[in-house]
């Protein structure tokens, strides 16, 4: 009989956007690759997909039609293994397969990044702490991707048949990586920037936790300082006329450009001079892999996800606070020298190393493998 997985999630470009190599992985074992989640994308190496109608939101009606339809999926199809990601896919995966785990199956959950952490509000203590502590007795394997996550999870006795640690979903060293300078001046001239630009850039959805105000702020800090400065913004997202009004006000609507949702994060990284990030939560930011993977210093804000990426005047500086003077000094500081933003791009490269896709794969390869 061929063995099944169910890959489930919030939404479901999480997959291809983060998964595809994982997919794959089981596809070639000879697995029929299942996926639930909402949305209609056309996937690689998936047999059958699920459209649910699954919110982000736990207050959502939709959510109790999603965990009707989703229960349904799993009792019916005899999967060997479920494997949820996002707080929402996580929670109606582990509460719908209850049954399917007296039968067998086993159910492994990635928490990419916990709402509750050092520095979080106390409300997000008191409503998902609760909720993840008790869904973990119906995780075989609760998967953490920092070491913050992790220790939690282990010291407050998280009672998951298992729980590891996996160095995120992996980073593509093969397309992130540096190019020569001859072929930085040829990109720069295709997507329109001359070599005088001093380029930051930041990969994010636009919406209150990424927090592109604060970088917004930054940059009429730096205008007068660095003349020919540039402030890339990829992503879409609510907020996008907010800042774009805001971006107005300050004066810097020509430093700052807004570049909507972008297929190419991987040239754009490699035109940059610096690779900057404002959120107040992550838990292993991917945006900060690939840049650290194309040799570029870091500026971000203080978070979990920063602070096990970025090593402060190693590979570049996480600015505690929010304060958007300390912040703006630094960018200034790397600026000034050309050699420490070369030092700090190549302690990028070093540090990045085992976060690359090839050893993520390998890492969660061995955890599949004691399900199997």
């Amino acid at each position: 009989m061929i063995k099944k997985v169910l890959f489930c999630a919030t939404v479901d470009y999480h997959f291809e956007a983060f998964h595809l190599p994982y997919l794959k992985w089981f596809k070639d074992k000879g697995w029929e690759v299942h996926v639930a989640a909402k949305g209609d994308l056309d996937l690689l190496y998936v047999d059958k997909k699920f459209n649910l109608p699954i919110e982000r939101t736990p207050f959502s009606l939709s959510n109790f039609k999603a965990f009707k339809e989703l229960k349904r999926i799993i009792d019916n199809n005899q999967y060997q293994i479920i494997h949820c990601h996002t707080p929402m896919g996580g929670v109606l995966a582990r509460l719908a397969a209850q049954r399917a785990r007296k039968s067998g199956t086993k159910v492994i959950y990635t928490a990419h990044g916990f709402h509750f952490c050092k520095g979080s509000p106390l409300l997000n203590w008191i409503v998902y702490y609760p909720i993840e502590r008790w869904l973990a007795r119906y995780t075989d394997c609760l998967i953490t991707i920092n070491e913050e996550d992790y220790c939690i999870a282990t010291k407050r006795k998280f009672r998951a048949g298992r729980i590891a640690h996996v160095h995120g979903v992996g980073v593509d060293s093969v397309k992130y990586k540096p190019i020569s300078q001859a072929e930085r001046n040829n990109l720069r001239r295709k997507h329109g920037y001359t070599m005088e630009n001093f380029i930051l850039f930041y990969a994010a959805e636009l919406n209150k936790n990424k927090n592109q105000h604060f970088l917004i702020k930054v940059i009429a800090n730096l205008k007068k300082d660095i003349p020919h400065i540039k402030l890339l913004l990829a992503g879409s997202g609510p907020l996008l006329e907010k800042y774009r009004m805001y971006a107005y006000e300050e004066d810097v609507q020509d430093e700052v450009v807004f570049l909507g949702y972008r297929t190419d994060i991987d040239e754009l990284l490699k035109i940059s001079d610096v690779a900057v990030a404002s959120s107040w939560r992550e838990g292993l930011p991917v945006n900060i892999l690939e840049a650290m993977a194309s040799g570029l210093p870091l500026v971000t804000s203080s978070n979990r996800g920063h602070r096990e990426l970025v090593t402060n005047g190693v590979n570049g500086y996480v600015v505690p606070g929010n304060d958007d003077a300390i912040f703006s000094k630094r960018i200034y500081e790397i600026y000034r020298s050309t050699k420490l933003r070369m030092t700090m791009g190549k302690a990028s490269i070093k540090s990045v190393v085992p976060y690359e896709l090839n050893w993520v794969v390998e890492e969660m390869s061995k955890v599949y493998r004691l399900y199997m």
